[in-house]
């Protein structure tokens, strides 16, 4: 049962997330410390992966994110809902037939066939206009875990032409690789696909999923405040934070994202820009930001509070990731007690090796996971 609960956490790919074990064994090794009214809090959340293992754990949480595709997978991993109301949600969308505008340009053509991108902006509209029930939010995430990927052989998952599933395909390439291979994108049935994804991420009952996730600058002390008056209205402590800020010059979220970007309400071409991200022109002012979130973190925590931070480094910005966190904890209320090696991240092929072809990779940093506690 555990095995199949975890597979929500999969819904949809997201650049730079860590494992779901680091956030369960950090929840496992102070969840003595930890009550009923304890929050589980992520300043630099991603995809949610911390906040659905303190949801696998019992724990409320809650997340930040300045990116709405991460915000949006994340709060899929947090409501309550099951397959059977997602895949009605979907058919009510898809019957009314209305028209819509898609996108277009050669890209939108071979990427996707006809129908199916009807059936995609059909979809996309009726969720830009509302989506806080938690049906709505879990199609939502579906929806961006299904808009591209690997065709398959005996069964089809995703909608689009060949494609990578974790990084968007960039349109110049993308148009030249499908007419150098001869691949056309095929008609997929959409409910087909929602429903079968439906009953893998939502299937399987899961503990009940409580908290909120917030679009902001995880930097900025205004999407602090918005978790302050969460936090004051909902009468909860955060106990413990475990996050993992953007390594030291990873820009490309919004890029490497870009169709997903369009499904959550952005434009239909890429879009080069880093607003709301935390600053990478010099590693002063990147330390600087990063000290700002922990002081504000440090502002909604209880003393004694727990804060596990997983760092590292990428090879173009060689920096060393213990002095960038000890530097931005410094003068802050938080205390260093323990630094561990979190090991190299593995070698693995990413998914745009199959799509662009397997290139000689400079070896991995060691990462670090940095623990503190909340000392007023």
């Amino acid at each position: 049962m555990m095995d199949k609960q975890r597979h929500l956490n999969a819904i949809c790919p997201y650049f730079t997330m860590f494992p779901l074990n680091f956030p369960l064994d950090v929840l496992d090794e102070y969840s003595a410390s930890l009550d009923d009214g304890s929050i589980v809090f992520d300043p630099f959340c991603g995809r949610g992966t911390t906040n659905f293992a303190a949801r696998l754990r019992g724990f409320n949480s809650v997340g930040v994110d300045s990116s709405s595709v991460a915000v949006d997978i994340a709060r899929s991993k947090i409501v309550n809902v099951t397959a059977k109301e997602i895949v009605k949600i979907a058919k009510r969308i898809l019957k009314k037939n209305e028209d819509v505008i898609t996108p277009t340009g050669e890209f939108w053509e071979r990427a996707y066939a006809p129908n199916t991108l009807v059936d995609i902006c059909r979809i996309r509209e009726s969720l830009l206009t509302s989506c806080t029930t938690p049906a709505r939010i879990a199609l939502k995430a579906l929806m961006l875990g299904a808009l591209h990927g690997p065709q398959g052989i005996n069964s089809i998952s995703y909608l689009s032409n060949q494609a990578p599933r974790t990084y968007a395909p960039k349109p110049n390439y993308s148009v030249r690789y499908w007419k150098r291979n001869n691949l056309i994108a095929e008609e997929v049935d959409v409910l087909q696909v929602i429903e079968k994804r439906a009953n893998r991420y939502y299937g399987t009952p899961l503990p009940i999923g409580y908290g909120v996730i917030i679009k902001g600058n995880s930097c900025c002390p205004t999407s602090y405040r918005t978790v302050g008056k969460w936090n004051k209205n909902n009468d909860k402590k955060i106990s413990l934070i475990i996050t993992s800020p953007p390594y030291y010059g990873l820009t490309t979220y919004i890029q490497d994202q870009w169709i997903r970007n369009w499904f959550s309400g952005g434009p239909e071409n890429i879009e080069y820009s880093n607003a709301n991200q935390i600053c990478h022109s010099n590693i002063t002012l990147f330390t600087e930001q990063l000290r700002c979130a922990w002081i504000e973190s440090a502002l909604l925590a209880e003393n004694g509070s727990i804060l596990v931070i997983r760092f590292g480094a990428i090879n173009g910005r060689l920096v060393s990731p213990e002095h960038v966190i000890r530097e931005s904890l410094f003068g802050t209320e938080w205390v260093i007690n323990d630094i561990r090696s979190a090991g190299v991240p593995p070698k693995g092929r990413r998914q745009m090796d199959s799509f662009a072809g397997n290139k000689e990779k400079p070896n991995a940093i060691e990462e670090i996971d940095v623990y503190a506690v909340l000392r007023k």
